[in-house]
């Protein structure tokens, strides 16, 4: 190929695509195609990304460009702190409270049907399905919903300088990219990018890192050195405020005494950062192979992580939690005809958004039993009125109602937590105690409660 004829024949190729859109669109609805689905999901990706600004020390270029070329969600949030109930939550459209999916031990199986799932709602419309990596608890879920399939590339090299502290477990890697399973999930997802499809496809790619072991190639750990690592915002005395659920909740893993005991707490940061970076790229290969493709101008992206990750604030590591830190993800959206790029949503949305949303954006009936609200109109105006609040669930009857100035926790006990988001970021003052001036904010919380608390899901 002669120097500068790909760039012209790619310019070529999405300007034909977009008036192949528009001249549809002309003729009717009838005839629209469908657009494609690029659906990349993370696990516990916190909003430690660089265009959210909340960690400066993190490197994310990648998803930071995939950022710029739509519209990020800035205060997004996950139905569940747990990567079962929160992606069995968004996948079937119904929330932990009406699944009885509250905990990774909970068979997702037995509480949701294969045709709930949002995968087979997009098969079932004409689209063909290609899943690798992890998209419901534990893999690809369930078979019949999926026309195409990766393979899993086998176990990750064991390191040879395990750096763990108790249960964080994390070391560098002297290996390549290629030997981790995220890079496969990756090629996969650049194998299929760069075909042509006879149908609308609906591509979900589900990324590991940087959930634990935060085991990655070395060079990752030295795009963050040690000597530089910040920790995050934390107080000595944060939990003096707090119910005796929440303090429960903060040290259920005993993870924080055993990092401020080995005097290591930077090496732990240093790793999830080295983890997060490791994802980043993998994500950049598939956006440098998404922009190449003849689909780039067809398709819709959907990138979220799952929850988020606490990594000492409250005195807790992990998710498992109801605070800012473990229900708070990145969220961003490339939808075309309707997204412009560099959009920034300061809206409170939740994860339940996801299947109502897609479903809008492809034209396809949003089925029943989905309870999420599409959020197609923050995607062509991100300061469109918005007032519905975010819902995160951990265990049956212990909840969180988070608005745009508000954090309520209600836990089954009774115990309660209210923070002022607006002048209290880091949720160090619990308001839920401060007397009266604050009864009347409580009482309109607890109004977005839900009624319906089932018992854990049993298998079948």
């Amino acid at each position: 190929m002669k120097p500068g004829l790909f760039p012209l024949t790619k310019s070529l190729g999405h300007l034909l695509g977009a008036l192949a859109l528009a001249l549809a669109a002309v003729v009717g609805d009838a005839e629209t195609p469908k657009p494609n689905v690029l659906f990349i999901a993370v696990d516990d990706l916190n909003h430690w990304v660089g265009h959210l600004g909340r960690n400066p020390q993190t490197k994310t270029p990648h998803i930071d460009r995939l950022a710029r070329m739509g519209v990020t969600f800035t205060h997004a949030y996950c139905a569940a702190p747990i990567c079962n109930p929160s992606r069995t939550a968004l996948l079937s459209g119904r929330r932990p409270n009406a699944t009885g999916v509250y905990d990774n031990n909970d068979p997702f199986r037995a509480a949701v049907k294969a045709e709930e799932s949002l995968l087979m709602t997009f098969k079932n419309a004409g689209y063909t399905t290609l899943g690798k990596g992890k998209i419901w608890h534990g893999g690809l879920g369930f078979p019949e919903q999926w026309d195409v399939t990766g393979a899993g590339h086998g176990r990750e090299p064991p390191p040879k300088e395990d750096r763990s502290i108790g249960g964080i477990k994390f070391a560098p890697l002297d290996c390549e990219d290629a030997a981790l399973e995220d890079t496969h999930t990756a090629d996969f997802g650049i194998e299929h990018l760069g075909r042509a499809h006879a149908k609308p496809f609906f591509l979900a790619l589900g990324f590991h890192k940087p959930h634990m072991p935060w085991n990655v190639p070395r060079k990752y750990f030295e795009l963050h050195p040690l000597e530089k690592i910040e920790l995050p915002p934390y107080r000595e005395d944060d939990l003096k405020d707090l119910p005796p659920a929440g303090v429960k909740m903060a040290g259920a893993f005993g993870d924080h005494a055993k990092v401020l005991e080995s005097g290591r707490w930077k090496e732990a940061v240093q790793a999830y950062l080295a983890a997060i970076s490791y994802l980043d790229a993998q994500v950049g290969r598939v956006l440098d192979a998404f922009d190449k493709s003849a689909h780039a101008t067809s398709t819709i992206v959907c990138f979220f992580g799952d929850h988020g990750w606490h990594l000492g604030e409250k005195h807790h590591w992990r998710k498992f939690a109801l605070w800012e830190e473990a229900t708070r993800a990145p969220f961003i959206w490339v939808a075309p005809g309707v997204t412009k790029p560099g959009g920034r949503c300061e809206r409170t949305v939740d994860f339940m958004s996801i299947y109502p949303t897609l479903c809008d954006l492809a034209g396809i009936p949003k089925p029943g039993h989905v309870e999420g609200a599409s959020i197609r109109k923050l995607l062509a105006d991100p300061r469109a009125e918005w007032s519905m609040p975010a819902l995160t669930t951990h265990g049956r009857n212990n909840h969180a109602v988070r608005t745009a100035q508000w954090r309520y926790i209600r836990y089954a006990d009774g115990g309660e937590e209210l923070y002022d988001e607006w002048n209290d970021p880091f949720e160090w003052n619990n308001l839920a105690r401060a007397g009266d001036i604050h009864d009347a904010v409580k009482e309109i919380l607890r109004k977005q409660l839900p009624a319906l608390n089932v018992p854990p899901v049993k298998s079948k």
